[in-house]
């Protein structure tokens, strides 16, 4: 647990971990971590209604990735 927590100071990010991926909202700009070890940042396009996968406009690549969170996936809201 050590190094999540290096990663949120490191980070600066203010907002913990969204648990509830369903409150999450096209346009919100938001870190994907998984262990404890950023992936990806940028915008959200979409969240299933289950709230299970979340699709991506990531900063720099061309396509939009899509996350599970069945995959170990962390997301945290950017300020």
């Amino acid at each position: 647990m050590k190094a999540r927590g290096t990663l949120l100071s490191r980070r600066g990010s203010t907002s913990a971990a969204d648990a509830d991926w369903t409150v999450l909202r096209p346009g919100d700009q938001v870190e994907i971590a998984k262990h404890a070890q950023t992936v990806a940042t940028g915008e959200v396009e979409e969240v299933s209604q289950s709230g299970n996968v979340i699709w991506l406009v990531a900063d720099g690549q061309t396509d939009n990735p899509h996350f599970t969170k069945s995959d170990g996936i962390v997301i945290r809201k950017i300020p």
